[in-house]
């Protein structure tokens, strides 16, 4: 009955009610949880159990919660409160530490987050209540996406950063509201920085897409004359004393 009453209710919140998956989700878990402490009662009930007989039990466990089980306690009710509230849902897009991926499941205990390789990462539930939380993908699929281009000294500024909005305004997958829009960052050791920002609807292809535009940007420069920077360094020889230079042909270099 517990695993088949909650499925037969996700089929009809989802068919019938129309509501997020989110909810739906916080729903049914929720109704399992009701459905199992219903049936312990019962339970208790049909073996004549009351309250006289098991209070004793009842006051070893609260004294072994008080003292063993109390994170897991705190883990449980976290677990509601992240059903109840929903600053993560099944399917969202988080960041946990160092650890991004897209939630799977929401259990009493811990959250499973499977990462971009494919490992699940078990977060307990009470890390999302009491610590730090980055959720991309809470009120708004809508992300923001930066392109770090570095270009030559020497190179036509205002040229480069036309180009590169040029392309970001072509591609399909980025929105025209926010519009895209380029800035001249700063004068870095070996090149002039520009910095592309541009939106986009989802992060579904996100990596994708800025793949793209880094290749076309790149074809584009290359049919400008622009050169795209890379790490160079000045020699300085100590010019104190004599500096013994040999001109020596290649010919004479061979027959050595």
């Amino acid at each position: 009955a517990v695993q088949r009453i909650p499925a037969l209710l996700d089929l009809f919140l989802r068919q019938k009610m129309e509501l997020a998956s989110g909810t739906v989700y916080a729903s049914v878990t929720l109704g399992r949880y009701v459905l199992i402490t219903a049936f312990v009662i019962l339970v208790l009930g049909m073996l004549g159990a009351n309250w006289g007989q098991i209070q004793w039990a009842v006051a070893a466990l609260s004294v072994g919660i008080g003292f063993g089980l109390q994170e897991i306690v705190a883990n449980f009710i976290s677990g509601i409160i992240l059903l109840f509230e929903q600053p993560i849902r099944v399917g969202d897009t988080v960041t946990v530490g160092d650890t991004s991926g897209v939630v799977t499941k929401i259990r009493m205990r811990a959250t499973t987050v499977r990462d971009w390789d494919g490992r699940e990462l078990l977060v307990p539930n009470k890390e999302f209540i009491t610590g730090r939380l980055l959720n991309w993908s809470l009120s708004d699929q809508q992300t923001r996406t930066l392109i770090e281009i570095g270009v030559a000294y020497g190179s036509d500024v205002p040229k480069a950063m036309k180009i590169a909005l040029d392309v970001a305004r072509e591609h399909e997958n980025v929105l025209d509201d926010p519009e895209p829009f380029i800035t001249f960052d700063s004068f870095g050791d070996n090149s002039l920085l520009l910095t592309l920002r541009c939106y986009l609807p989802s992060l579904e292809r996100r990596l994708v897409t800025a793949s793209e535009m880094r290749n076309t940007i790149n074809d584009r420069y290359n049919e400008a004359g622009i050169v795209i920077a890379f790490p160079q360094r000045d020699v300085h020889l100590n010019g104190l004393g004599p500096i013994d230079v040999n001109i020596r042909n290649m010919n004479d270099l061979a027959a050595d």
